[in-house]
């Protein structure tokens, strides 16, 4: 004969407070995994911090490779860098203008004295707070006179120095592939005379 019950006892609550051993088990094996998981990320992500450091302490400073700017950073030759712009070539037709997103690219023009034809460009100025270099004003140039250079360097002390007008800069430097420099801008914001003069083509026989 069974003994009697406790009063009180209540054999399904009971049953429903007694932890379950295999529930618990399989949390704890999470919770473990977990554990093992970010300490091997974390390991992974020191161990790159420290070979970098180390590596920091072995190889030369960039300034040793490159002693810049006596001896510039070469760039690739597909290089999106500071405008080349040739004012003997332009015809002042505004699409290169037309097609920036930023509009960061104004152009004044004026027309020809006669017996010259079509307009001279008296202003041909990039604002380059505003450029991105996206390359979308060389494309759709049709004499080609406006490619993207390989020059990096512009460091101004004012807004005023990135805004460069090529029509006032001198041929070479303009149409160079690395001759802009901070030097030239400033000089050429002094320049109050045209630097080309457009004349009248050939009669043709």
């Amino acid at each position: 004969m069974e003994p009697p019950e406790p009063a009180g006892y209540n054999a399904d609550a009971n049953e429903r407070e007694t932890p379950n051993s295999e529930f618990e088990t399989r949390t704890m094996r999470a919770w473990l995994r977990n554990v093992v998981r970010a300490t091997a990320t974390l390991g992974r992500g020191m161990h790159v911090t420290l070979r970098t450091l180390v590596q920091s302490f072995r190889r030369k400073a960039f300034t040793q490779h490159f002693e810049y700017p006596e001896r510039p950073v070469p760039v690739r030759p597909r290089y999106r860098g500071f405008h080349r712009y040739d004012l003997t070539t332009c015809i002042g037709c505004d699409k290169c203008a037309r097609a920036c997103p930023v509009d960061c690219i104004y152009i004044a023009k004026e027309k020809a004295p006669p017996p010259a034809k079509g307009f001279v460009v008296t202003g041909f100025a990039i604002d380059y707070t505003k450029c991105m270099f996206c390359a979308l004003c060389v494309d759709p140039c049709p004499v080609d006179c406006i490619f993207m250079g390989s020059n990096h360097d512009i460091s101004t002390y004012t807004r005023d120095g990135c805004v460069v007008d090529y029509a006032k800069l001198p041929l070479e430097v303009a149409w160079g592939q690395a001759s802009l420099s901070p030097t030239a801008v400033h000089e050429s914001k002094r320049v109050a005379l045209p630097v080309w003069t457009k004349t009248a083509e050939p009669a043709k026989t």
